[in-house]
């Protein structure tokens, strides 16, 4: 039997080189395109790179992602290029008549006072949060596509587009811009920066009230790597019909207490100050990750050990 051929579309970022990673241990000749060789936002060059390609699966990483600031300045951005990645990466899978896709989205598609810990069931019941409200609707238009491919093809076709919604990752290979990254990779950024120069206080956005759920990366790869590969008939009974399902760990923590846990493992002595006159963003997000439980797979990374992975390859790169 020959080896599967696997796409996998954002290779570069945190959550496609962890796919790389896990998946070049196991029985498949994966394939990678950067922004030169196959530019996602052409409709042409996609929809030809598929054609002139026999794939399996592909692994939909691909996306313009950032923090609070990022989403605040570049909206426009943000809810173009995701929509043009996901409509030309779907849409030329199906013409390219490869049968198995993962899209990968976000947790930030459930609205903001969603009922916690968030079931799948909450999406679109109600209002999203402002400051990334175009990037949320992005994704939701990613799980919409799928979806609707699944209904109007998968008798005839026999297609299987499913999505994960992973709540808040960090690790190896994120992105330490220091106005455009998330929470995790700017508080490492921020206390090693202090550390370094020996700073008496490191001051921090909000209140540190807000509380977050943290995935490590290669679980969130391993997870979507379980989901790909599970049944068909058992993935669309446990899921009841929906394309997409949630990705958690199960245990949140307040910016607070991350920042204090950050603090220790990067080894920095002072103080940390918290500025509430900047934005918090959703008070509490939390993923109910029951169906992906039910389903048999379950995180193995806890939030210190992860950490001092993640910090350990900041200081190596």
């Amino acid at each position: 039997m020959s080896k599967p051929k696997i796409f996998i579309a954002g290779h570069k970022g945190m959550v496609g080189s962890a796919l790389v990673r896990i998946l070049q241990n196991q029985e498949a000749q994966i394939i990678t395109k950067d922004s030169k060789e196959l530019n996602l936002l052409n409709q042409y060059e996609v929809q030809n790179f598929f054609k002139n390609n026999k794939i399996d699966q592909i692994y939909l990483a691909a996306a313009k992602v950032g923090g609070i600031h990022a989403n605040n300045t570049y909206p426009a951005d943000f809810i173009y290029e995701n929509l043009m990645i996901q409509t030309n990466v779907i849409h030329g899978a199906f013409l390219g008549g490869i049968k198995k896709l993962l899209f990968l989205g976000s947790s930030c598609i459930y609205p903001k006072k969603a009922k916690q810990p968030i079931k799948e069931e909450e999406l679109l019941n109600g209002k999203l949060e402002p400051s990334n409200e175009p990037y949320a609707i992005a994704k939701i238009a990613g799980i919409k596509l799928c979806e609707s491919y699944n209904r109007q093809h998968s008798k005839k076709y026999g297609i299987d587009y499913r999505c994960v919604m992973p709540t808040n990752l960090y690790g190896p290979g994120d992105n330490y811009h220091p106005m455009n990254s998330h929470v995790v990779p700017a508080l490492i950024q921020r206390f090693h920066e202090a550390k370094v120069e020996n700073l008496p206080n490191v001051s921090i956005w909000g209140t540190g009230k807000p509380r977050r759920e943290f995935l490590f990366v290669d679980d969130m790869a391993e997870a979507s790597i379980y989901i790909m590969n599970l049944d068909k008939s058992i993935y669309w009974k446990n899921t009841k019909e929906n394309c997409y399902i949630n990705i958690g760990s199960g245990v949140d923590i307040t910016i607070n207490d991350l920042s204090k846990v950050i603090k220790k493992v990067v080894g920095y002595k002072g103080k940390i100050d918290f500025d509430p006159t900047k934005l918090d963003g959703t008070p509490r997000k939390l993923l109910d990750s029951h169906k992906l439980n039910n389903l048999g797979w379950y995180p193995k990374i806890v939030l210190k050990d992860g950490l001092k992975k993640t910090y350990k390859d900041f200081l190596n790169n």
